[in-house]
């Protein structure tokens, strides 16, 4: 651990908190622009942990950003920029604590699903097809192995849920609730995202398993990518060398603290129990073993 002092909430003089999520809070900036600040808040299970992350928010930020630049050539983003000096002067007042953690984005109307893409069978999707040998309605060959790689990856949406537990849905369920348009252009861009970006980490040592990817509608009509993209939070990140089917992998991302949730007794309802600082440490480690894969730089301080 470096002894950076962690962002457990936030609250900034002069701008309005439009919602706290379970990582992030956001606040309006104006009638065109959010700030979405990365806090170091953990989740798991849906439940908001104790213990915060050390560096966290800004492996997120830093991450997304990248993400956001190298996949602009599939769908445009609502990333305005991570420059807290190019904010606009209330936001700059918080500089100190903003540096680092922070995006200024456009507004959306956000569609109310998680479009998540699954490369391998793991997670939610691996107990699905231990169930009913189907994932969110799509047919898989019988004898998978528990993170094995499909055939092709799949599209499993889900729906959002700030607190409490996302639900998979079928594609089928998604059109009857943002309509059969959007979900074919959200469906087709989320597998062109994951495509592109699963061959770009494999080149770098890292498996992205599986995805999850937000989108909303701009003042202009576009439907674009927003929240955050390709992050330890929001995918399984395997590393490559060690990949074998059959059982759970280790990881990149917060598996690591699932996993050790595992080993207590506790029945996954809040008040969620505090991490050992020696798993917080590790994870941070993972977090930042991560962005030097990716991005080939170290996240400075």
């Amino acid at each position: 651990m470096t002894g950076t002092p962690t962002v457990a909430e936030t609250s900034l003089p002069g701008l309005r908190l439009a919602r706290r999520g379970k990582v992030r809070d956001v606040y309006e900036v104006d009638e065109r622009h959010l700030l979405v600040v990365a806090t170091d808040r953990i989740s798991a299970f849906d439940c908001v942990l104790p213990t915060q992350i050390e560096r966290k928010g800004e492996v997120l930020t830093a991450l997304s950003a990248f993400w956001f630049a190298r996949l602009a050539h599939v769908t445009p983003h609502h990333l305005v920029t991570t420059d807290v000096g190019a904010m606009p002067e209330s936001v700059r007042a918080s500089a100190g604590l903003l540096r680092g953690r922070s995006m200024l984005v456009r507004r959306t109307e956000v569609f109310p699903v998680e479009c998540v893409v699954r490369g391998y069978l793991a997670g939610s999707g691996w107990k699905d097809y231990l169930a009913t040998g189907e994932v969110c309605g799509h047919k898989l060959p019988e004898g998978l192995q528990e993170s094995a790689k499909l055939p092709a990856p799949i599209f499993t949406p889900a729906t959002k849920a700030e607190s409490g537990h996302d639900e998979n849905i079928s594609e089928g369920r998604m059109r009857d609730i943002v309509g059969g348009e959007a979900t074919e252009h959200l469906r087709n861009t989320a597998l062109a995202l994951y495509h592109d970006a699963e061959v770009y980490a494999r080149d770098r040592g890292i498996i992205i398993a599986d995805t999850k990817f937000e989108f909303g509608r701009d003042e202009e009509g576009r439907i674009i990518l927003i929240d955050e993209a390709l992050t330890p939070d929001s995918s399984r990140f395997w590393p490559a060398a060690a990949y074998e089917p059959g059982h759970s992998q280790p990881s990149f991302d917060k598996q690591f603290v699932r996993d050790y949730l595992e080993t207590l007794d506790w029945d996954k309802r809040p008040p969620a129990p505090p991490l050992p600082p020696e798993t917080a440490a590790a994870t941070t480690d993972r977090y930042l073993e991560a962005y030097r894969l990716l991005t080939g730089k170290t996240l400075t301080q």
